[in-house]
């Protein structure tokens, strides 16, 4: 009977930590691509080409992805499912000439939303630089006693991607 004490005052302190980490992630890295803005641009606005090189497409090549909607028009869309990335979508709901914004929506592993915001700013040379910003909300319990696992992964997801990026456009 001690037992069914102990775990029941575990979970209840597990859900107790929950309730006190953050609701909240944000997720910020950027680069600078030897590429002029409309060039790096055309890499991000086209969910395609997006798929190309985005390291989560990468680490499931054979997911189910499809595309709906026109490059560079608001509702462009890319939806995705596999074993390993779960199943979710990025829509386009913004863009200009140096801001590309989407929202993002994971359906598995759980749900929840983020903003995706590219800024494109130029740089020396003609070159870009690319500032990738990701937030959203952390559900509760589990996402949230996962926090500083998730931000410490997409830390180096996000450095993957704009090294891809980079690759991609320089035609590395």
């Amino acid at each position: 009977m001690i037992f069914v004490y102990i775990f029941a005052a575990l979970i209840v302190l597990l859900l107790l930590v929950a309730a006190v980490m953050p609701r909240t992630f944000s997720i910020e890295k950027s680069i600078i691509i030897k590429k002029p803005i409309p060039d790096v641009r055309s890499w991000i606005g086209d969910l395609q080409r997006y798929a190309a090189w985005n390291p989560w497409q990468q680490m499931e090549p054979g997911s189910g992805k499809t595309f709906t909607g026109a490059p560079f028009q608001v509702g462009h869309q890319y939806k995705w499912e596999g074993k390993k990335i779960g199943v979710g979508s990025l829509t386009l709901v913004h863009i200009d000439d140096r801001h590309v914004n989407f929202n993002l929506q994971f359906l598995k592993p759980w749900k929840s939303t983020a903003k995706d915001n590219w800024v494109l700013e130029p740089w020396v040379d003609d070159d870009t630089k690319v500032i990738w910003q990701n937030s959203g909300e952390l559900p509760w319990p589990i996402a949230r006693l996962m926090g500083p696992l998730i931000q410490k992964n997409l830390d180096k997801q996000f450095e993957k991607g704009l090294e891809n990026l980079k690759k991609a456009c320089e035609g590395i």
